[in-house]
């Protein structure tokens, strides 16, 4: 009896300790929301002297955690971690921590945090990167990340070596990019040899007497690629059904006028129903590959390709696609489009590798079984979070070696990391002056943002901020 009486009392105390222990964690934060109301209104220096103060005072208190719940914790957290910022926006998040393995970091678009002593890194997303503000000047141990998927029509100035060079980190379509993006459209080895999509050859022969060969489908017109003088000389020679707003001559069902449509059940099934998809990119640039290439070789069409330079590195096998660079005019490529329309034994050697479901090519097999990000792949981190991880983990490094007083790893990109050539137009015939003024603006564009690429390198290496007064006066200086 005694030993359950003293049971009892020691279970009593417990619950009493615990008790009083949850109130004074509750007063503790009901007392740092009252002060963070408070200080909200007063200056950076003063939030930061809260912050150093409250820190001491309470961070036993709290348990380490990637999600954080509160203005409070986000104020704890981000003096214990490092601080990535997004300079350019794109994720939208005021603050949050994120766990990358065994490392943690505070991710945030607060430029408040330029100065913080824990802000390790600058990220920025390549279409949104601009010169009207850096964050300058650049400490010693301040990284910048570029994150770029984008065609070079977006902002060409990256893709200069004075630019691209600037960046510790990288994530682009490139191959040698620090963390490669090239098959960013591409969900995995499964999605190319489906055949949930694929029309039997029976079918599309007989489909051809309402069909022409090519089907062509762009809104996207005159881009540097030069896609649309292209198809437009290619039209003279062959029938082409043209869905798009570029070169239209064909209109697509009602229910797919909205571009969102164009990842529909409903327009797949329109596209497997040709034999032939013109997939012409809208810039040509090493690894730079998109949907045009994927979304044919899903539905069992056979791509007549334009774009990337190296793609036979990346296509699912040495027999796949018709390459538009190995014909010296559209016409070429006309006649053999033509051959292979009548001919069903050499038309269907470029899908035996999909109805076989052999997909040859190591390299592709390898990017998508190794990638370290998922497309629509809920199992996986998505590329953004695998950027942010990237640099987060390299910070801790180097955090690691300098405790152990090494110095610390420097990581930079390169001009291979984005590389696009300059854009070029064809010329079949005398061209119309209108339509040549408008493809050709990408040349002027291209060469004026060397120029560009130059005059920001230098005001960057000058470590201290300026003006756009002073950008374009060194742009136009020559």
């Amino acid at each position: 009896m005694n030993a359950i009486r003293k049971k009892r009392f020691w279970a009593s105390c417990f619950c009493l300790m615990a008790i009083f222990f949850l109130l004074v964690t509750l007063q503790v934060v009901l007392e740092l929301g009252k002060s963070e109301k408070t200080t909200a209104k007063t200056s950076i220096s003063q939030n930061d002297a809260f912050r150093k103060e409250e820190l001491e005072k309470y961070a036993h208190l709290f348990v380490k955690t990637p999600e954080l719940h509160s203005d409070t914790e986000r104020i704890l957290h981000q003096d214990r971690y490092p601080i990535l910022l997004w300079w350019s926006p794109l994720t939208g998040e005021t603050g949050r921590l994120g766990q990358c393995g065994q490392d943690a970091c505070f991710f945030t678009i607060n430029k408040t945090y330029q100065h913080h002593p824990m802000t390790k890194a600058f990220l920025f997303y390549g279409t949104d990167f601009s010169i009207d503000s850096l964050p300058l000047p650049r400490k010693d141990d301040h990284d910048w990340a570029l994150f770029h998927e984008e065609s070079p029509k977006n902002n060409y100035k990256l893709f200069q070596r004075p630019t691209i060079t600037l960046f510790n980190h990288t994530a682009t379509f490139s191959r040698h990019s620090h963390l490669p993006l090239t098959t960013q459209y591409l969900e995995s080895i499964e999605a190319l040899k489906s055949l949930r999509y694929v029309v039997s050859l029976p079918q599309k022969n007989s489909l051809r007497k309402t069909l022409a060969p090519l089907v062509y489908v762009q809104s996207d017109c005159d881009p540097p690629s030069d896609r649309d003088t292209y198809v437009k000389e290619l039209m003279a020679h062959i029938e082409v059904d043209s869905y798009g707003d570029c070169l239209h001559n064909r209109d697509l069902p009602e229910p797919l006028g909205n571009p969102a449509s164009m990842d529909s059940d409903i327009f797949y099934k329109i596209l497997a129903q040709y034999k032939f998809v013109l997939a012409f990119e809208n810039a040509v640039c090493e690894d730079y590959i998109t949907e045009k290439l994927w979304r044919p070789l899903k539905l069992g069409v056979v791509p007549v390709y334009y774009g990337s330079p190296s793609v036979e590195d990346w296509l699912p096998s040495n027999k796949s696609a018709i390459l538009v660079a190995k014909f010296s005019h559209p016409k070429d490529l006309a006649e053999y489009i033509k051959a292979l329309d009548k001919d069903d034994k050499e038309y269907e050697a470029y899908l035996e590798w999909k109805l076989k479901g052999d997909v040859s090519n190591q390299r592709l097999v390898a990017a998508i079984t190794e990638r370290t990000w998922g497309v629509q792949d809920i199992m996986k981190d998505n590329y953004i979070d695998a950027f942010e991880c990237m640099v987060c983990s390299r910070i801790w490094e180097n955090s690691q070696r300098q405790a152990k007083g090494l110095l610390p790893k420097r990581w930079n990109a390169d001009e291979s990391h984005l590389s696009c050539p300059k854009p070029q137009t064809f010329v079949f015939s005398a061209p119309n002056a209108e339509s040549t003024a408008l493809r050709e603006m990408w040349i002027p564009s291209f060469e004026q943002s060397k120029r560009e690429a130059r005059a920001l390198r230098q005001l960057v290496d000058r470590n201290r901020n300026f003006t756009a007064e002073e950008f374009w006066a060194l742009v136009f200086r020559d």
